[in-house]
């Protein structure tokens, strides 16, 4: 999710991160108040900075989690979509999206738009 969707969706952001507490994530960060934050990227020539919703680890491997809900700004996600991917493989992290009920349709559009419909969401 974009910046200026956080406040309004923040339970949704919580009850992502309980879910994968549930199944086996640890060092869980989040972009939410009492957890850490994870690392932001900062575009080169302007202000935007794009930070992962959630950054966790399982077994020893990182993975790259996103919150994907409708935005006024479609946009800017599929921007930040396409960097946590390139920046996935890069590192050898594993990127997911994780969606909820209402907001499914307007995820798979979004992915079959920028050719990463191959990604398996985690519906909530």
């Amino acid at each position: 999710m974009i910046y200026t969707d956080k406040e309004k969706y923040s339970d949704i952001l919580v009850d992502s991160i309980a879910y994968l507490e549930n199944r086996g994530f640890e060092n869980i960060k989040a972009d939410i108040d009492g957890y850490e934050t994870p690392k932001s990227y900062i575009k080169k020539g302007s202000d935007i900075a794009v930070t992962p919703d959630i950054v966790a680890t399982k077994e020893g491997r990182k993975h790259v989690f996103d919150v994907s809900l409708k935005s006024e700004k479609p946009k800017l996600l599929k921007s930040k979509w396409l960097f946590l991917n390139t920046l996935s493989n890069l590192k050898s992290y594993r990127f997911k999206l994780i969606t909820t009920r209402g907001h499914y349709k307007f995820t798979n559009e979004m992915l079959e738009a920028i050719n990463l419909s191959d990604k398996n969401l985690i519906k909530i």
